[in-house]
């Protein structure tokens, strides 16, 4: 079992404005229809593959593939929270590098918020905790803490500022598409 350290290791959150009113707006149906391809669309090229899955229990899960600085991340996403404004999703993320495998938690937390009669405000909030797996890989890598999470923090935070905007326009199209 991964343990997972109430430490962080990089957080950022990023918005954008949605021209539809926070009523049409379902992030949980959004993010578990999202099509690949869209999914690719809203932060080419460092995403890279996306699909949809159950845990054990039946909670619904968001698998993503994407490029984040020099690692290749696997986030297994398991909702914790999915509903129309707000979805919060928890992952044990595997990040291949160029020296090996590791694993960090990371946190995505999905948040619309009304701004007004006509406008939604999206925020794409992503927290990333180490694990003890983590702790291991950089102290075998000879790494100090604090520069892992610059590094972390710059490559999250930049991936993050890129896609937060595309996701707001995705998001606003499927709003603007559905009926109701």
């Amino acid at each position: 079992m991964v343990k997972v350290l109430d430490t962080i290791l990089s957080q950022s959150a990023y918005s954008a404005e949605i021209d539809v009113p926070l009523e049409k707006i379902d992030i949980a149906d959004w993010l578990f229809t999202l099509p690949e391809a869209e999914y690719l669309r809203c932060c080419a090229p460092d995403h890279i593959a996306a699909g949809l899955t159950w845990t054990d229990d039946g909670r619904r899960m968001s698998i993503n593939v994407e490029q984040i600085g020099s690692g290749l991340v696997v986030q297994h996403y398991v909702a914790e929270v999915a509903e129309p404004a707000y979805c919060r999703m928890n992952s044990i993320s595997d990040v291949f590098t160029a020296h090996g495998r590791t694993q960090v938690n990371v946190v995505w937390e999905l948040i619309a918020e009304r701004i007004d009669d006509r406008t939604t405000r999206y925020t794409n909030k992503v927290t990333a905790h180490p694990t003890d797996v983590f702790m291991r890989f950089i102290e075998d890598q000879g790494v100090r803490f604090e520069d892992a999470a610059a590094a972390r923090q710059a490559a999250g935070g930049d991936h993050n500022r890129r896609e937060t905007p595309l996701f707001a326009a995705s998001i606003g199209r499927r709003a603007r598409s559905s009926k109701g």
